[in-house]
């Protein structure tokens, strides 16, 4: 699987998402700016020492992104979906991209993927989620449905 985070601004939640995707395998795509350096303490305490056992990748822009994955099947979660996460068949090579913590994605890249948004339900008076929280539970629904590869 692969998450895909764009312009993160926190760093303590993009260092729980490496963790979170170094438990599982996961390849995390990071996509600039962010409102931190990579390098900051707090993304690697809330990493620990997971940082080195992830696999990241990094883009200027999402057409860089695009560019550099041209075949990749992208599912965006946004409030905005009408699709739950939970209505898709996941599959081992696709790409949940979640936008920044302040903003979310922006409407050009959302009219792109009509199809593939996706989003986590909740209560209609709340904006969102914390980003790593989002992180988990959509990234454990696709583990899920593969049925756990390579986690025991």
């Amino acid at each position: 699987m692969n998450i895909v985070l764009y312009e993160p601004e926190i760093p303590s939640n993009t260092g729980n998402i490496g963790r979170t995707c170094a438990a599982t395998g996961t390849r995390l795509h990071l996509i600039r700016p962010y409102g931190f350096v990579i390098d900051d303490k707090s993304l690697k305490r809330a990493g620990m020492d997971y940082w080195s056992l992830l696999e990241v990748f990094e883009y200027d822009d999402f057409e860089s992104f695009t560019r550099e994955n041209p075949n990749a099947n992208i599912y965006i979660s946004t409030t905005k979906a009408e699709k739950f996460y939970t209505e898709v068949q996941f599959k081992k090579d696709d790409f949940i991209m979640f936008g920044k913590e302040s903003a979310g994605i922006p409407k050009d890249i959302l009219r792109k993927y009509p199809e593939n948004m996706i989003r986590i339900p909740m209560m209609r008076e709340r904006r969102s989620l914390n980003l790593a929280n989002s992180v988990a539970i959509a990234l454990y629904e696709a583990l899920r449905q593969q049925e756990f590869p390579y986690l025991s």
